[in-house]
């Protein structure tokens, strides 16, 4: 897991430098049109990144069957939105999965509903997905399987963070203080 947080960084690290200025979070500078993608959704529809234009959207990449990471990005999340109060209608999470496998469109919005029913999931295969990653430097690996032979996901566990213009301005780690995101969202939401 180390060996993929490192190649993410040493990825990522040309076009992000820790921000002097507004953004707690690692900010991009410069700014760039955060890549789009079209692939199925947990509402029912095809989302394309670019529909949630005029929000500032939290990109987050990973899996339903995730043990600890996931469930406490998704928690930290539905906290941002609900401390933004009436605000929070243009914060959005879109929730990539790593695992296509197992996270079918129903999968992921049974899941996000025990988050907060405005989050939506995508989908799509293996390819899709990867390439999608790509994008990001967003990684992925199959680790070993557990004792119950359910196997796991080691996955890069930053929040990106996409301005209403959709630009890519900001990578937040996981464990970042949810004192810190809310400042950084509510930055992006007044631009």
């Amino acid at each position: 897991m180390h060996r993929i947080v490192i190649t993410v960084l040493l990825i990522l690290l040309p076009a992000i430098s820790v921000s002097a200025g507004e953004l707690k979070s690692g900010e991009f500078s410069p700014a760039r049109m955060a890549p789009d993608f079209k692939l199925p959704a947990s509402n029912g529809k095809e989302l394309g990144l670019s529909d949630y234009r005029g929000k500032v959207v939290a990109l987050v990449f990973g899996f339903t069957s995730c043990p600890h990471i996931c469930p406490v990005t998704m928690s930290d999340l539905a906290k941002v939105k609900k401390q933004l109060g009436d605000s929070g209608k243009n914060f959005q999470v879109v929730f990539v999965t790593v695992d296509p496998e197992r996270d079918n469109t129903e999968q992921l919005k049974n899941y996000l509903a025990h988050f907060d029913s405005s989050f939506v999931g995508v989908t799509g295969t293996s390819e899709q997905l990867v390439a999608v990653q790509k994008e990001y430097g967003a990684v992925a690996t199959n680790a070993k399987a557990d004792k119950s032979g359910v196997g796991n996901i080691d996955h890069s566990t930053f929040v990106y963070l996409i301005d209403r213009a959709g630009k890519l301005r900001a990578l937040s780690p996981f464990g970042q203080l949810v004192d810190d995101l809310i400042p950084d969202v509510r930055v992006l939401l007044n631009q």
